[in-house]
């Protein structure tokens, strides 16, 4: 896939390959599952301009799915490796060359007529003037707007993908004075994050104090640009004005529908396939998977370690969060093995 004039380094946590010819900075392409026999594999592009705003094409009415807005991309063909499809077909479909892009998601759906493979990768960086090669309408929306247009199907998590960040910040046992929680936000915003839970359970707050300390974590939140998850009941975060909830694994399982609109953020924290699937089942929209690697606050529990970690994220149409043991050095790690980023406590707040 890289052709000539590769060379790797090393971070802490993985090698980073660099294509010096291409100006390419990019993780492996090491599939993390492969199409079932029969199924359409496709090459699908998140691309994003400068102002980190997103391609989109919408689908000729004679075509599958027809009328409807999709990410540029197209079929694999035979001898190709996703890279390749991926940049011939931005190149045939918008007119662009690839230059920096990672592998971001791979979703299985089957429809009625047929079973698709959608190889998702988000391109950081490309050449060229973006015009529809093919007279379909082309445009460029902010990644928050994705979900108010009609997608086919099978892009629905590929749109929550295409909307996170990569690290999810966690505020857990907070001091619960305003001046502490700006000031752990603040540190927030200086290491990246854009996506935040408030945890805050493991005091065991009383429902007057939680809910006093997220109300004032949200106004804070709104002013710094960030968007809030409350770990609590969806009921609470709703009535308060989050932009969603965090369900904790033991709410999850007591849960037979989605517990709030599709235009409000629902995340669920797992630990196993039938965790995850329950959580893709209900339509949550991300989860976090842990623990990953050993911490040094719960030195007795058992890590999964990036192999189980990669297997799990795999099985699921579902953006997932590494989460346990994880730095910021970790990210490309976590990305490598299908994870959309990394969730952190202190290793991103402090």
């Amino acid at each position: 896939m890289l052709g000539s004039r590769v060379r790797s380094t090393t971070s802490k946590c993985c090698p980073i390959l660099y294509r010096e010819n291409a100006r390419q900075i990019m993780v492996s392409e090491s599939r993390l599952i492969t199409p079932e026999p029969g199924a359409l594999h496709v090459a699908v592009g998140v691309v994003r301009n400068r102002a980190g705003e997103i391609l989109i094409a919408r689908r000729h009415d004679h075509l599958h799915q027809g009328g409807l807005w999709e990410f540029p991309g197209g079929k694999v063909e035979a001898g190709e490796s996703v890279y390749q499809a991926l940049s011939r077909e931005l190149h045939e479909e918008v007119g662009i060359e690839v230059l920096r892009a990672e592998p971001l998601l791979q979703v299985r759906h089957a429809y009625s007529d047929r079973t698709v493979f959608l190889d998702t990768w988000e391109v950081q960086e490309f050449a060229g003037v973006v015009r529809g090669r093919e007279a379909q309408p082309i445009q460029w929306v902010p990644a928050e707007h994705l979900s108010r247009l009609a997608f086919p199907e099978a892009n629905r998590p590929i749109i929550a993908a295409a909307r996170l960040a990569d690290l999810y910040g966690i505020l857990d046992e907070p001091d619960p004075s305003e001046e502490w929680l700006l000031k752990a936000l603040s540190r927030m915003c200086a290491n990246g994050v854009r996506l935040v839970q408030l945890r805050a359970h493991s005091r065991s707050p009383s429902p007057s104090a939680y809910r006093a300390l997220a109300a004032s974590a949200i106004g804070l939140c709104r002013s710094l640009g960030l968007t809030l998850l409350l770990n609590a009941d969806p009921l609470l975060a709703m009535d308060l004005g989050a932009d969603g909830v965090h369900l904790s694994s033991a709410r999850l399982t007591q849960l037979n529908a989605r517990p709030l609109p599709d235009d409000v953020w629902v995340a669920a924290s797992c630990h196993d396939l039938a965790e995850l699937r329950k959580a893709e089942e209900l339509g949550v929209d991300f989860a976090v998977v842990s623990p990953v690697l050993r911490t040094a606050t719960h030195p007795s529990a058992v890590p999964l370690g990036w192999q189980a970690f990669r297997q799990l994220a795999a099985q699921v149409n579902l953006p997932v969060y590494a989460l346990g043991g994880m730095t910021l050095d970790c990210l490309a790690e976590a990305r490598q093995n299908g994870g959309r980023g990394i969730a952190g406590i202190r290793s991103l707040v402090g």
